[in-house]
């Protein structure tokens, strides 16, 4: 029961960074120790389903490591109903400590992946410079604007929950990217099913699609791997660095004026375009607080490994 409670307080974890745009599930997956048996665990989920359809429910169980998915869901789930109000509020009334908390907490994740790399050649500094530009772009592209359609939902779905399980990549600013982050986050906190449904289905879809993906990836080139994902969670930075200068607005479904493009500026810099107190202490507290956070979970994976034996 410790096991799985650690699991379900990962999810917990896991569904609260993927709420905020810019801070990655992913990330959180891997600096807890459990992203390569959740790759491996979703990716098993067709052939599973093969056995599932043949009756063998037992084995389709098995073959999944259901239980280890189920329980690590139920927690991204709860989090994900529970914690979206919250995490909304923090960003829109306390924008400075939140983003400073992020920060720290990806640039130690950064580390502990770059950690994981076996052994450093040009190739593996090029794949970092690429996760990197790629990351940087993303942060910086214009959005689009998808229609509320299902057909749109869907795709949407699809292409965000390939982001939540990359180190670095926020499904949740992939959704900002796609004009449908307000929309999905009113869904979830009103509870429409019909949006949540279609939403979930391409969820499901891109997610089993691309998880075979990257874990074929991870075994087959795993330091170039890695590597890519070390400059997804380097480039990602830009978006989170705390003291921002909102360049462009757009009006939201509900008439608010969101920000659009926006350039980092040196504490000193915002203080003097905002007029308001940077908070540079309380900064620098929030991002060793995240960084403490992550030794701590990665301390708590280390003292619980899951192994494969436990975890077929």
């Amino acid at each position: 029961m410790k096991k799985y409670f650690l699991l379900y307080a990962k999810g917990i974890a896991m569904g609260a960074a993927d709420v905020v745009p810019g801070v990655s599930g992913g990330t959180v997956a891997f600096i807890t120790g459990i992203y390569d048996e959740l790759l491996r665990s979703i990716a098993s989920v067709p052939a599973a389903f093969g056995l599932l359809l043949r009756g063998r429910i037992a084995a389709a169980w098995q073959a999944a490591n259901a239980t280890f998915l189920l329980v690590l869901l139920l927690g991204i789930m709860t989090s994900v109903a529970s914690l979206a109000r919250v995490i909304t509020y923090l960003l829109a009334e306390h924008p400075i400590p939140v983003w400073s908390f992020f920060f720290g907490l990806i640039v130690v994740s950064s580390h502990l992946v770059v950690r994981e790399i076996q052994r450093w050649n040009w190739s593996r500094g090029v794949s970092l410079l690429l996760g990197a530009g790629f990351a940087y772009w993303i942060t910086v592209a214009s959005p689009l604007q998808l229609g509320h359609d299902p057909l749109s939902l869907f795709i949407a779905g699809a292409i965000a929950i390939c982001a939540m399980i990359l180190p670095g990549i926020s499904g949740s600013f992939i959704l900002v990217l796609l004009g449908l982050y307000s929309f999905v986050l009113t869904a979830v906190k009103g509870l429409d099913l019909t949006v949540l449904l279609i939403f979930a289905s391409g969820c499901l879809v891109g997610l089993v699609s691309f998880a075979g993906i990257l874990r074929w990836l991870l075994v087959r080139w795993r330091d170039l791997s890695l590597a890519f994902l070390t400059g997804l969670m380097l480039g990602s930075l830009n978006k989170i660095w705390p003291w921002k200068e909102t360049l462009t607005w757009r009006t939201n479904s509900h008439g608010e004026q969101v920000p659009v493009l926006q350039a980092n500026l040196w504490p000193e810099r915002f203080a003097e375009i905002s007029g308001q107190d940077p908070q540079l202490l309380l900064a620098i507290a929030m991002g060793i607080a995240g960084i403490v956070l992550v030794l701590g979970l990665e301390w708590l994976a280390g003292r619980n490994p899951q192994s494969a034996a436990d975890n077929p």
